[in-house]
């Protein structure tokens, strides 16, 4: 066999033959990726001009924007057309003061605002019990709107008026609703009437169980303080309808400042050998304090003189029923279920009782026959009694009541 050095010379021909097929595949190898880099290179060349073409068109098409804005034109905003034929032609031009005392529940409206109608709104929402979107065709303004405008308008009522309009009654004014109570229902030493009414609502979602009522519906309680002429002095609004009265009491304001004896603070008036204060008057769900006079139960075997004294602090408490039917009757939003969610209806309700001191304070008339109209279609949750007493003085303070009245 052929040799060349010390190696066959068939293993040295194979081998050159390797060699030279792998230097091929490699020279392969390497102009194909050349190509690929010169097509990369052209692409991007193509992409950069056309990303210039299309920059160079954005900026003149900005330009020709900027300047067709630049020019004054009338702007043109699309809405529902919607009529305000009924506020505009009727309401304003026809109605007389007795329509507006009848709709509106006010004489003074157009005196008291140069541009009413936000609050014409809210008044006739909360005067009547008509629906969102009634309301928004008789004003020509959307749904929503009247839902927005009336809980921005008693959000502003009870904001700027609440403190003008309700305020427990210090000094002259105690001494004159003190006087009231006492010849104008014979009650001596009171100082005003409390009492919770219950306001039907839409219940919420969740623990909606909490605003069910003894009497089978939702509601939502109002606590008010009201004097002998129907004015409220103290609300206190939002507890659910299945709370106690006694609770929401304690939990009040008008409670601590009690206790604290920072309220109802006047001359004493001495009856046998007990010196008996101002005080506020309850059925039997409150608690009995040197502050609050409440009945003695109707069950037991009274003496003369105990139900004397039970009478006399009836006729007192009248004028807190009375109040809950005037400020219903006005504002007729109340007798109804509201359909606003339940975090906005403590707001109408307290703005409620303000507009209500607003027409009592000034001498607007009030047509009996709407307390027949509104009667209550949702009847009142009776008062659940309770014995709790705070004190040996309240009771020896009930006691000399007990003897005056005998």
């Amino acid at each position: 066999m052929a040799t060349v050095g010390n190696k066959p010379m068939a293993i040295l021909v194979h081998s050159f033959a390797t060699d030279n097929a792998c230097r091929a595949k490699y020279e392969r190898l390497l102009r194909q990726r050349r190509k690929n880099l010169s097509r990369r290179r052209v692409l991007s060349r193509r992409v950069s001009k056309r990303g210039e073409y299309c920059t160079s068109w954005l900026m003149v098409l900005f330009v020709a924007t900027s300047f067709l804005y630049s020019i004054a034109r009338p702007k043109i905003v699309w809405k529902f057309d919607r009529s305000t034929h009924w506020w505009d032609d009727i309401v304003l031009k026809t109605f007389s003061e007795d329509d507006w005392m009848e709709n509106f529940r006010d004489t003074v409206l157009r005196k008291a605002i140069a541009v009413p109608h936000r609050v014409a709104i809210t008044l006739w929402c909360l005067a009547t019990c008509g629906e969102y979107r009634t309301i928004g065709h008789l004003f020509g303004v959307a749904r929503c709107t009247v839902c927005v405008i009336v809980h921005d308008t008693c959000e502003a009522i009870v904001r700027i008026l609440l403190k003008k309009y309700i305020q427990f009654p210090m000094d002259e004014q105690l001494v004159h609703v003190v006087n009231g109570f006492r010849l104008k229902w014979g009650m001596v030493q009171c100082g005003g009437a409390v009492d919770g009414c219950h306001i039907p609502v839409k219940p919420p979602a969740l623990n909606h169980t909490d605003y069910y009522n003894r009497k089978g519906w939702y509601s939502v309680i109002l606590q008010g303080v009201v004097d002998h002429e129907y004015l409220f002095r103290d609300v206190y609004v939002g507890w659910p309808g299945s709370v106690h009265d006694a609770r929401v009491f304690a939990n009040s304001k008008i409670f601590k400042l009690g206790s604290e004896n920072n309220i109802l603070q006047g001359n004493k008036v001495r009856i046998g050998e007990v010196d008996i204060p101002i005080f506020v008057v309850a059925d039997s769900a409150y608690p009995l304090s040197t502050w609050l006079m409440k009945p003695f139960p109707h069950g037991s075997a009274l003496t003369q003189g105990q139900k004397n004294f039970n009478y006399n602090l009836s006729r007192a408490r009248i004028v807190v029923e009375n109040a809950y039917g005037r400020l219903k009757a006005r504002w007729r939003r109340l007798c109804k279920s509201n359909d606003m969610i339940v975090e906005h209806v403590p707001t109408v309700i307290t703005a409620c009782c303000i507009l209500h001191n607003v027409c009592e304070v000034h001498g607007d008339r009030f047509n009996e026959s709407w307390i027949e109209e509104h009667c209550d279609l949702l009847e009142q949750p009776p008062s659940a009694g309770t014995t709790a007493v705070t004190s040996d003085a309240a009771s020896a303070i009930r006691n000399a009541l007990v003897q005056y009245y005998s």
